[in-house]
């Protein structure tokens, strides 16, 4: 296969869901329509969040967090993917691509590290309630999300300077329709050593911690649900965190999709599904998993909603 140099090949080429121009029209429709519903929606519940302050606690000022992150990772790679389709063009410049694999480090790494904060917080909050408040204290939070930011930050950077090592590639096109930092590493054609360590370091850290911490944290959840005698009280303390649940459960499940689907790339459309479910399915119903099993955000919006009127 033809390599190219970057010094003269300054570009790269994004694959699309379809050639097929009556499907172009639709598609663009559906892309649209979801990004703004992602943005507005997570929009509307930190404003909701900002505005009451009944609800200035721990577990919500994780989720306003995680709300910001959420819009952040979507507009990371939406908006080029719905401007590409009226066009006709999917190519990005060598920076263009290391930025938008830069901002896809920083946000999805910020999106996993915030559910096992989140998850933390709920183990608090039902095996020592009596002590939530002074554990998940304003300085903990601010300090635990300071963290997460500088991680992510710090994840970011290694792969970009991974990256730039190389100036040679077997290919300039990208089997997706952003530039995920896996498929770039993949088209380098050296197989150095350091691009394998960083990136089986990066996926230890970033996917075995989280997920054992958040498993670690459900466990003990679980546990102290089952000694509650009465069902009203098991029931009361579970829907405290069901909502985060079937957050993690949609995250980490469309990320295994994704990475399942670099590892092997039997199907070309079946990797682009996945990874639209990934980077914009997941953020957009985020906050309708939150808000409809909320009542606190239910109750905040109906009279954020009362006010306007």
């Amino acid at each position: 296969m033809e390599t190219h140099n970057l010094t003269y090949a300054s570009e790269f080429h994004l694959l699309g869901f379809s050639e097929d121009p009556d499907v172009q029209p639709i598609l663009f429709g559906l892309f649209l329509s979801m990004y703004l519903v992602t943005v507005l929606g997570n929009l509307l519940i930190f404003l909701a969040i900002s505005c009451d302050s009944h609800l200035h606690t721990p577990m919500y000022f994780f989720l306003s967090s995680l709300s910001i992150v959420d819009i952040c990772f979507a507009s990371t790679m939406a908006p080029k993917m719905i401007a590409d389709i009226p066009v006709h063009s999917r190519v990005i410049s060598y920076v263009g691509c290391l930025t938008q694999m830069s901002f896809f480090n920083i946000f999805g790494c910020m999106d996993d590290l915030l559910l096992t904060v989140m998850a933390y917080d709920r183990f608090v909050a039902i095996c020592h309630p009596l002590h939530y408040a002074v554990i998940m204290n304003p300085r903990l939070c601010v300090l635990l999300l300071l963290v997460c930011v500088f991680i992510s930050l710090l994840d970011s950077l290694l792969h970009v300077l991974v990256v730039m090592q190389f100036t040679c590639f077997k290919t300039v096109e990208i089997d997706n329709f952003f530039c995920h930092p896996t498929q770039i590493l993949n088209l380098s054609c050296s197989d150095s050593l350091i691009k394998t360590l960083v990136t089986y370091f990066l996926t230890a850290t970033l996917g075995f911690f989280p997920i054992s911490g958040v498993l670690f944290s459900y466990c003990k959840i679980i546990s102290s649900i089952l000694k509650i005698s009465s069902s009203g009280g098991r029931y009361k303390a579970f829907s405290t965190c069901s909502s985060h649940l079937s957050v993690v459960s949609l995250f980490y499940g469309n990320g295994v999709g994704v990475y399942l689907g670099l590892a092997f790339p039997s199907s070309h459309s079946k990797g682009m599904v996945a990874s639209l479910m990934y980077i914009l399915v997941t953020p957009m119903l985020n906050p309708f998993i939150y808000s409809l099993r909320n009542r606190d955000i239910i109750n905040t919006l109906m009279r954020v909603h009362r006010w306007r009127i």
